[in-house]
């Protein structure tokens, strides 16, 4: 018979370590209805959460973020997952890179923040269509957030790939999602279709089990037909609406258990053209106050905005449209540049009256360049590079197409055709049922005539040589991302009218831009096609180095009317500086090589540059200087009007 081996120590301890080390099998998140509270592991807990989205943050700068919100006092990290983000064509998917929602799960776990997730499909954010996909168009009959056969056949197979891959992130699994949203705001859509809602409650019940909490979020206007049996529901306000009231109707709908305000608003969005938005300190940090001695759970919303960088702006419709900028700085709590503000040490004051804050100093501020002005040298006007642009050639149509129609989700078109006649007298030129979603630059043989705007301005006046080149280049400013939520086709969506004749025979050339500044401006084409006098969409672009460590910076482009901005390579977003309120493009320091490397910006000016075309980089942000009378038309006369008082939407 073989020896008998001692057993070593470690291993005898082996059973008592995994009594002590927490097991899956005995975390849960649940509503304690008896006490209107939750219990997290049994024990009573309240969480005070932030939003923040990872899909507005460079991905190096996840842990900083979140690290910041974990030592202001937050136990949560609330966000949404953008579905076009992740699937940009049917059956493609992407989680890689900035798009990894599931390594920005793991730095929330290692910021010790557990998460509120909000999946959708639908999610509002000020997001491009709100987080839904832009094929779904492809079918335009398409609609959308019911219960049409076409929308939940796209749905399901979305969150049977998505769902799944979070499962082992469940609270209940060992990891930090303690519990998911349900849709978004379903209460502010037209279509109140319950059976839609109880589809998506039965997926995310069969996809994810039944310990997960689900919960829909509604304001106070929208509680009858967003919540739903089974489903937690919760509400969300600002620091300006009645608490005591809006509570009170929360009771109607779910009598027991705790309250939450799952979007408490810090601050505000802001569109183009109008003022930048603010939230007072005071008033938020008091009703943040009023809500935890409520024993209220609250999610602040936002706690750090970011940006919306490339074409990922959303848009609304609020008698006319309005697209929203680039910057979600948000007035939260921590910067678009993840600085710390007065707002975030006045709430995390409040927030260590009710609970413990973690020790240890709060980070200062990021460090700041300064750097100009630089002089951006002429590239040619954006027709020049039309082979580049499109290798693949135009789409011919007898009709113009949409957007959607040739699978162009976002960016810019070019639609052309030929004056069949001369026009030597000015002749009024117009797209019939404000067909022009959402900027037309309108050129006759490479001469820019001017723009025509949905909602705003919509005629010029052209001649031209018959068989002239018509050149119009169509800019999708971002779909509208709440309320209605229609289908927001973009491009020339009636064909345009030259006098008493309609124009026909279009060639659409879908571009792409990033393409084109990302691999073929580093060879230097084309230089010999600089125009003279360049106006109407024109490319700019020069090199400049940083010596030493550098810092984030902010773009100013003072004197530039329009556009889009690259900078090495990476889509920062679009500027408009003659519509304001913004007018610096938040540039974060991992963009930039330092050390005395080189870097590249590049401008796709949309309609007219500067005496003198330089930009500069200055070291804090510049959101708030907007000059109305200089862009807004009315759709009967050619005299500016006065803004309107906007109303608040959702989220």
């Amino acid at each position: 018979m073989a020896p008998r081996k001692r057993l070593c120590l470690p291993v005898l301890l082996l059973p008592l370590l995994s009594l002590l080390l927490p097991q899956a099998d005995n975390r849960s998140f649940i509503v304690d209805r008896i006490n209107d509270r939750f219990l997290l592991d049994g024990a009573p807990f309240r969480y005070v959460s932030g939003s923040l989205h990872y899909f507005r943050v460079p991905r190096v700068l996840w842990a900083d973020r979140l690290f910041k919100m974990r030592m202001s006092g937050l136990n949560t990290v609330q966000f949404y997952v953008p579905w076009n983000y992740h699937e940009p064509e049917p059956g493609v998917y992407n989680f890689n890179g900035s798009r990894d929602l599931f390594a920005f799960l793991k730095e929330a776990s290692l910021a010790n923040l557990l998460v509120i997730l909000r999946p959708g499909p639908y999610i509002c954010a000020e997001w491009d269509m709100g987080g839904l996909p832009a094929w779904l168009l492809q079918k335009p009959e398409i609609n959308l957030r019911t219960s049409d056969p076409d929308f939940l056949a796209a749905v399901d197979s979305w969150f049977k790939v998505l769902l799944p891959k979070l499962y082992p992130w469940l609270y209940h699994n060992g990891g930090n999602i303690i519990s998911i949203q349900v849709e978004n705001e379903y209460g502010s859509y037209r279509a109140c279709d319950v059976n839609y809602m109880k589809h998506l409650a039965g997926l995310f019940r069969a996809l994810l089990g039944d310990r997960i909490l689900l919960f829909t979020t509604d304001g106070p206007e929208g509680l009858r037909c967003g919540s739903l049996q089974g489903l937690y529901t919760t509400v969300d306000f600002g620091p300006a609406d009645n608490m005591t009231k809006i509570f009170a109707l929360l009771r109607n709908y779910e009598p027991h258990g705790p309250l939450v305000n799952s979007e408490y608003y810090t601050g505000w969005l802001d569109y183009w053209g109008q003022n930048h938005s603010t939230r007072s300190v005071l008033a938020v940090t008091r009703g943040l106050e009023n809500m935890l001695k409520l024993g209220a759970s609250v999610n602040m919303y936002m706690f750090h905005g970011g940006t919306n960088f490339g074409y990922w702006n959303g848009a609304d419709e609020k008698g006319r449209f309005l697209p929203i900028t680039t910057s979600y700085d948000y007035d939260a709590p921590i910067s678009e540049a993840g600085d710390l503000t007065p707002k975030l040490f006045a709430l995390r004051n409040v927030i260590s009256e009710f609970q413990e804050i973690p020790l240890g100093p709060l980070p200062p501020p990021s460090p700041k360049m300064m750097l100009g002005p630089l002089t951006l040298h002429l590239d040619g006007d954006l027709l020049a590079f039309l082979d580049f642009l499109c290798p693949q050639g135009p789409i011919h149509s007898i009709l113009p197409l949409s957007f959607e129609a040739v699978k162009q989700d976002h960016g810019f078109m070019l639609y052309r055709t030929f004056l069949p006649h001369p026009i030597p007298e000015p002749t009024q030129f117009w797209v019939p049922n404000n067909g022009v979603h959402d900027r037309a630059y309108v050129m006759v043989d490479g001469v820019f005539h001017g723009v025509l705007e949905r909602n705003m301005k919509h005629q010029l006046f052209l001649t031209g040589k018959g068989g002239a080149k018509l050149d119009i280049l169509l800019e999708n400013m971002g779909r509208l991302s709440f309320g209605s939520n229609s289908s927001d086709f973009k491009g020339l969506l009636e064909p345009p009218v030259l006098g008493q004749m309609v124009l026909t025979q279009w060639l659409m050339f879908p571009l792409n831009v990033d393409k084109l500044v990302k691999w073929w401006f580093p060879l230097h084409l084309m230089k010999s096609t600089r125009p003279q006098a360049p106006s109407g969409p024109t490319f700019y672009s020069t090199t400049f180095p940083i010596f030493g460590e550098g810092g984030d910076t902010f773009l100013f482009l003072p004197g530039w009317t329009k556009g889009q901005v690259w900078i090495n390579g990476f889509n920062l977003g679009r500027y408009w500086t003659k519509r304001g309120p913004q007018q610096t493009l938040y540039v974060p320091r991992p963009l930039l090589f330092s050390r005395g490397g080189l870097n590249k910006i590049t401008l796709l000016e949309l309609e007219s540059v500067p005496l003198q075309p330089q930009i500069q980089f200055v070291d804090r942000p510049i959101l708030n200087s907007t000059s109305h009378k200089t862009f807004v038309y009315s759709l009967s006369v050619e005299t500016p009007s006065a803004p309107e008082p906007m109303e608040l939407s959702g989220h």
